[in-house]
């Protein structure tokens, strides 16, 4: 039977290497000094002496200069382990002990976010799920209800309007996470459209801009319930806040792999340093970014668009956001060109 022995490790056989030259240096400087105590003009011994001199130096100058970040990495490692700290277990270090070292940590930190995301989309799959156990039929039937009294009464507009929310509630809360067509999405944003025209008149229109070789989108897949919260966004952070009438385009347009989408507003626009922020945020598929507190224009829907794709198709798709201060914002969506037959 194989006996189990304790591994000295890595920091432990530097720091005993370091005290066994101190102390080798320290019985040889000790005994030079002796000599040159007895011997004062013999060269051989002053020149050894000073070199030994100049080697404790160096020991003591590299012990302040490597000892003190040691500890500090140390301690954040007794922290990480006390469940003290996380993220900052994988942030940048002022100290790191080798480059690749840093780049296993960042690494991990990818595998490990991207776990905990798909472990958050799967728990909030299923919440969504338990939600969905209430009949939506009472819904449906009672805004079918309001639309008939409005018709009666001659409401067309409220009768279009209650018509849109059924539909929109219907597409909202049925096959949560799914893939769909993009046909089914422009019908859910242009009911959408409907509902917020009810409030805000003219004031707001909504464009859309297809390819013009007439090629045949309308099956294209992507994440049921993409565009809507990029719309509500530019609504309420961009045409909203604006004084006179704003527009929202929404552009199509495909290659060969890829689905692009521009949905663009002309609304009062993102200031740079926040742009900078939300589009840094974008680049993360981590759910300690979809948690973030921060809300700042709106950019936690944006967060939550941008993550679902990257966690669906990978990190080279998402979206980026570009903006100009009283000028609007363009939302610009990278996604695979795939149709339901191609999906297995």
């Amino acid at each position: 039977m194989k006996i189990p022995t304790k591994k000295i490790s890595l920091s432990s056989r530097i720091t005993l290497c370091f005290l066994l030259l101190c102390a080798l240096n320290g019985t040889i400087t000790l005994y030079l000094g002796i000599c040159f105590i007895k011997r004062p003009s013999d060269p051989a011994v002053s020149s050894a002496f000073r070199l030994c001199l100049l080697m404790a130096g160096l020991l003591l100058v590299s012990y302040l200069f490597i000892y003190p970040a040691y500890l500090k990495i140390r301690k954040q490692y007794n922290d990480f382990l006390s469940d003290k700290i996380y993220e900052e277990l994988f942030a940048h270090t002022s100290v790191p002990l080798t480059p690749e070292l840093n780049r296993v940590f960042q690494r991990f930190h990818t595998l490990l976010n991207k776990q905990d995301s798909m472990d958050y989309s799967q728990k909030l799959a299923e919440y969504l799920a338990l939600q969905n156990q209430i009949n939506p039929h009472f819904l449906y039937n009672t805004l079918e209800a309001i639309r008939g009294d409005a018709l009666y009464a001659g409401l067309d507009n409220i009768a279009e309007t209650t018509e849109a929310l059924a539909a929109f509630f219907r597409y909202t809360i049925t096959d949560v996470g799914a893939l769909t067509t993009l046909e089914s999405e422009i019908d859910n944003i242009e009911n959408y459209f409907i509902i917020q025209q009810y409030r805000f008149g003219d004031k707001i229109k909504m464009d859309m801009k297809y390819p013009e070789d007439g090629e045949d989108i309308w099956n294209l897949q992507l994440p049921k319930l993409t565009l809507q919260p990029i719309i509500e966004n530019a609504i309420f952070h961009g045409l909203e806040k604006k004084r006179g009438y704003g527009t929202i385009t929404i552009s199509i347009e495909t290659t060969e792999k890829f689905l692009f989408i521009n949905i663009t507003d002309t609304g009062i626009g993102i200031e740079p340093e926040a742009l900078n922020n939300i589009n840094n945020s974008l680049e993360k598929a981590a759910i300690s970014y979809v948690r973030s507190p921060e809300n700042s224009h709106g950019n936690i829907a944006l967060k939550n668009v941008s993550r679902r794709i990257k966690l669906i198709f990978g990190d080279e798709y998402g979206l980026q956001v570009y903006s100009t201060v009283e000028i609007g914002t363009n939302v610009h969506l990278v996604l695979p060109k795939i149709k339901n037959r191609e999906i297995k």
